[in-house]
């Protein structure tokens, strides 16, 4: 009978994360891995193609998790247009950090143990994508008869990547859920009159 290979690969995938997790994706080694899962190098690659196909494994639910929640706040924001009056903020950095922190170890290989991968980006994409969103809002908002600032894109790129840092210092500072959400409301909060004053909405 072909063995079950199910449970094999649980414990790689624990192997996996628990090496990342302590030596990032640069030093971790695949020796390593396979020792802790109890099977031979050779064995792995039965498994995963590559250490990097091995990351990926661990770190795109909790991306895809993460764009999903941020495309389901950019729809209701580009949503609620037509009303439009005012901006409200719909507290995405709480409900960001909630998610972050219900995939807390995947999203510290994500923004700490990625360096040498794909995703060692990743808050640069982010702030990217930020960028791109509250420029269209902008313009749609100015279609609807709304005024707002004519903004300077250089300190626009500035103030958005270092929003987008903000964001992720409790995961980089090793905050437990509880001060982390604490810190999510104050962040909201810190920013929230700023971004209003910056963008003249």
């Amino acid at each position: 009978m072909p063995r079950d290979k199910t449970k094999s690969h649980e414990r790689i995938i624990e192997a996996a994360k628990k090496e990342f997790l302590e030596y990032g994706y640069a030093d971790a080694s695949l020796r390593r891995i396979a020792a802790n899962a109890g099977i031979q190098v050779g064995g792995l690659y039965k498994h995963f193609a590559s250490k990097e196909e091995m990351f990926d494994a661990l770190v795109e639910p909790a991306i895809q998790d993460f764009y999903g929640l941020y495309h389901d706040i950019e729809n209701e924001y580009f949503g609620d247009i037509k009303e439009v009056s005012e901006w409200e903020p719909k507290s995405e950095v709480t409900r960001a950090m909630e998610l972050i922190y219900g995939r807390y170890e995947e999203f510290s290989l994500l923004i700490l143990r990625s360096r040498g991968t794909r995703y060692e980006d990743f808050k640069h994409e982010i702030a990217q994508l930020e960028e791109n969103a509250t420029l269209r809002y902008l313009n749609e908002i100015k279609e609807h008869g709304c005024t707002v600032n004519e903004i300077d894109r250089t300190e626009f790129h500035l103030l958005t990547t270092s929003y987008v840092e903000a964001f992720f210092q409790p995961l980089i500072h090793g905050l437990d859920r509880e001060k982390a959400m604490h810190y999510a409301g104050t962040l909201e909060d810190f920013y929230r009159p700023a971004w209003k004053n910056f963008l003249g909405i």
